[in-house]
Order: structure tokens, then C-alpha cells, then sequence
């Protein structure tokens, strides 16, 4: 990695691959399902997601990061209907991110920019986010792993093969590269 702003892409990039994944391998009608009414649904999750990014990277140098138009509480409403809705929005969310993060340069980023009235650099505000994105992602995946059950297929290192993978990874030299270039 040349550059913080990179590597950060890239994570972003791991995320969103992670929920994609989890989309693929589970029946639509299991993205809308609660395991209770206090939970959520995976498809509320992305709700959420959608609307969190959309208001936090709007705009991201010149407007508070917590836009007027956002409406933060309907977005746990389980009303998506369709998995074509759910990949709207979670792709609609993700242009937003990226298309943000792309106009950056390293030299934004000690810039203070505003979320609910509250000084951020842009470093932190990308942490910030960075941190509550897989938060969520984590959630969406867990809910894959108990929907599927014994047919789920291991975004990481599967179960019993730990031994096999760091085999693998310490027959190769040293390098310098990105965790998620050779996934």
C-alpha cells in the first residue's frame, strides 16, 4: 500500500465483498428473516447501512456528516421486499462510499469535518466508519451462518483447515502487499 487512502479502499472493499458473499449463499426470503422482534433482519441491516453511508459521505468535506433528509429510525423498519431492493441500496450506498473516498488526497486528511456537530479529521471519520461498517457486516454474516447452518461455506479460514492455510501462506516469501490481494 502507497498510501492510507488505499488501504482503507481496500478494507472497505473486503467489507462489502463479505456481505456479498453472505447474499449468495443464502434463499431471498432468509434476507427479511428476524431471529426475533428486537433483532434485525439482514435486509434492515443493509436499510441502515445504506442510509448511514449515504448521509456520512454525501458531501463528506463541505456537510455535516448526519444529514437533515436522513431518516435514521425508519431504517430498522423490516419493510424491503425484495432482494433486488436490498442490492439497490447496498450497491447505491457503496458508489457513495467509494466515489468519496476517491476524491481525497492524503492531504484531507487532517482536514476537521462534522458528524451530529462533532469534530472529526478526515482520518478519523473514515476510522469511524471503518469501524462501524464491519460491525454490521459482522452481523450480516452471522445471521447467514445460523440461516444456513451446515451448508454455509466459510468466508475465512474453514474449520480444521488453520494448519493447511498457514502452510500455505509460509511457503511464500516475505512481501508487502494488502491482506485481501490473494483472497
Amino acid at each position: 500500500m502507497n498510501s492510507y487512502l488505499e488501504s482503507v479502499t481496500k478494507q472497505f472493499e473486503y467489507y462489502k465483498s463479505l456481505g456479498e458473499k453472505t447474499f449468495d449463499q443464502i434463499p431471498e426470503e432468509k434476507l427479511f428473516w428476524q431471529i426475533n422482534d428486537e433483532s434485525n433482519s439482514i435486509a434492515t441491516i443493509v436499510k441502515h447501512l445504506h442510509g448511514n453511508m449515504l448521509s456520512r459521505w454525501t458531501d463528506f468535506l463541505t456537510s455535516d456528516g448526519e444529514k437533515e433528509w436522513r431518516k435514521r429510525d425508519e431504517e430498522f423498519d423490516n419493510d424491503l421486499k425484495t432482494k433486488e431492493e436490498l442490492l439497490a441500496k447496498w450497491d447505491e450506498a457503496w458508489k457513495c462510499l467509494f466515489n468519496a473516498l476517491g476524491q481525497l488526497g492524503e492531504n484531507d486528511l487532517e482536514k476537521v469535518i462534522f458528524i451530529r456537530n462533532m469534530g472529526h479529521t478526515v482520518l478519523e471519520a473514515i476510522n469511524r466508519q471503518l469501524a462501524h461498517y464491519p460491525y454490521h457486516i459482522g452481523q450480516i454474516v452471522f445471521i447467514g451462518k445460523i440461516v444456513q447452518n451446515r451448508t454455509w461455506e466459510s468466508l475465512s479460514i474453514p474449520k480444521g483447515k488453520s494448519k493447511e492455510y498457514n502452510l500455505d501462506k509460509f511457503s511464500k516469501p516475505k512481501r508487502k502487499e494488502h491482506f485481501t490481494d490473494d483472497l
